[in-house]
């Protein structure tokens, strides 16, 4: 989709040639005389429309020059408000053949409005073509943002535009069917995105990650006949003293449970089960257009789980590449062992922070359902500027607990940990198995089950959280680094082995 912004106030925007207009009317806005305040107070007399929730389309209105034209109402114009406004306005259009959109704020926006309508929009027009034999993309190729002082925004608007590029990007992957997302096409699009200015990428691959001793990532893969990738994504925006963050996506392309076998139905939407995988590149493809001052490094483990007769077994114990053993009890909770190695080698850069992004645990689906991600970390800093991130993005995360007392769950006479704690609390013991690896680098993981991909009838990767991983590294660009945790910070980042 391409956008474009343009300083449009309603007397110029009667006039404006395009398919479509939508016009976002928020309470209180004082109407002039032009043809579309004209409509709008007659509508709002005739009690056809409201600035609180009102959607009101019209065909061929007088002195307007787009045929068709819709009102939506915004009421206080806050985020939610115009998000719910342009999927209205969006909706009306479905099935149309716009080509071209005009969508107009009748007042002057904040730029968390902004975010939200092109947010709105983009979700509306995203069309998943890539394996379908006749498929068309959206009709609508172009969509003009107008507001009364296109300067006031330009930075949101730009930056939003990124973010959206890489949340389509993420979208596409975690949609894309098992047999056309295998470690290997992963490996591909990482080096594609490897060519941008500021850009590393290198791929390991099974003799690589042997030397690495990633004795747990490579017992989930060993069932496979694909081949793991171990992706590692560079973007060197800053100065080479200058430490980096560190983004690290569960790669699992495809997830039958292995031994212990998920259950039929619904089992196809495990493809998505590389949707942190699919993030970062989501995050990297804004990147390269953002090119923030900061230091990135992304790690991608990427393999499938398979039940092969080479499958680890439940009761299996496996060396991590820290050195820890790990008893495998459910071969189902293999998303931990490919980060768990996956975590220890980002420690190899020394990165200022780790974050790891996984669709990690049904427990997190029933704790927070579809509208939050959970966040753990060890670092209170680090959490604060991740929910604040979420809550610019509109991409929100709540924090969840990682008290010492959930690591009980994961003792084992057999090994130094189990990969499995129990039922209770099964989000926080998962978080609590990663915490082992982190050692006290500043650390955060994001547990994305419940908000990578929507069922139903929009079923389908949702691209998130891109976008609040974006907004994060913008706000620390610059920054300088911070060696020492800060007083006050939460002492749950100390690490005990259970």
């Amino acid at each position: 989709m391409n956008f474009e912004l343009k300083t449009l106030r309603l007397d110029g925007a009667a006039s404006v040639k395009s398919g479509a207009l939508i016009v976002l009317v928020s309470e209180g806005f004082e109407l002039g005389e032009d043809a579309v305040s004209v409509l709008i107070r007659r509508a709002i007399d005739a009690g056809d429309f409201k600035a609180e929730g009102g959607l009101l389309q019209t065909y061929g209105a007088a002195r307007v020059t787009s045929a068709r034209l819709i009102l939506a109402g915004i009421g206080d114009g806050s985020p939610a408000s115009v998000r719910k406004a342009v999927v209205a306005a969006m909706a009306a259009l479905k099935g149309s053949s716009v080509k071209e959109l005009v969508i107009c704020f009748a007042a002057a926006p904040q730029g968390a409005a902004v975010h939200a309508a092109l947010q709105a929009a983009s979700d509306a027009t995203y069309v998943y073509t890539a394996t379908k034999s006749k498929a068309e993309p959206s009709k609508l190729a172009r969509v003009q943002l107008g507001v009364p002082d296109a300067a006031t925004v330009r930075d949101t608007f730009e930056q939003t535009v990124a973010i959206l590029r890489g949340v389509e990007l993420a979208r596409e992957w975690a949609n894309r069917p098992p047999n056309h997302a295998t470690p290997v096409h992963l490996a591909d699009a990482a080096r594609e995105l490897g060519k941008a200015d500021r850009f590393d990428c290198e791929i390991l691959g099974p003799k690589e990650v042997s030397k690495l001793g990633m004795g747990a990532f490579m017992a989930v893969a060993q069932g496979s006949d694909q081949e793991l990738r171990l992706i590692v994504l560079r973007y060197n925006g800053a100065g080479k003293s200058s430490a980096p963050v560190a983004l690290v996506g569960k790669g699992i392309t495809f997830d039958t449970g292995g031994i212990s076998l998920k259950p039929a139905p619904e089992m196809d939407e495990m493809k998505y089960d590389m949707s942190g995988a699919a993030s970062v590149l989501g995050v990297f493809r804004a990147l390269a257009e953002l090119k923030p001052a900061i230091n990135v490094v992304g790690l991608i483990p990427a393999c499938e789980n398979m039940p092969d007769g080479r499958a680890v077994k439940p009761g299996d114990v496996v060396t991590s590449m820290s050195g820890q053993t790990i008893e495998i009890l459910n071969t189902d909770a293999e998303g931990r062992l490919v980060l768990c190695d996956a975590l220890t080698y980002a420690q190899k850069f020394k990165p200022r922070a780790m974050i790891d992004i996984a669709t990690l645990t049904g427990a997190c689906v029933i704790a927070l359902g579809g509208v939050r991600s959970g966040l753990f970390s060890n670092r209170d800093d680090l959490a604060d500027a991740l929910m604040q991130a979420g809550m610019k993005a509109q991409d929100l995360c709540w924090r969840m607990p990682l008290d010492d007392e959930y690591a009980e769950g994961l003792k084992t006479n057999f090994a130094d940990v189990a990969n499995v704690g129990g039922r209770p609390a099964g989000a926080v013991t998962a978080a609590k198995f990663l915490q082992r690896f982190v050692e006290d680098t500043p650390w955060a993981h994001l547990d994305i089950a419940g908000t990578a991909w929507k069922g139903g009838a929009a079923k389908g990767g949702s691209g998130r959280p891109v976008g609040l991983l974006v907004q994060y590294l913008l706000s620390q660009a610059g920054e300088p680094v911070q060696a020492e945790k800060k007083a006050g910070d939460s002492s749950k980042g100390k690490k005990k082995r259970a």
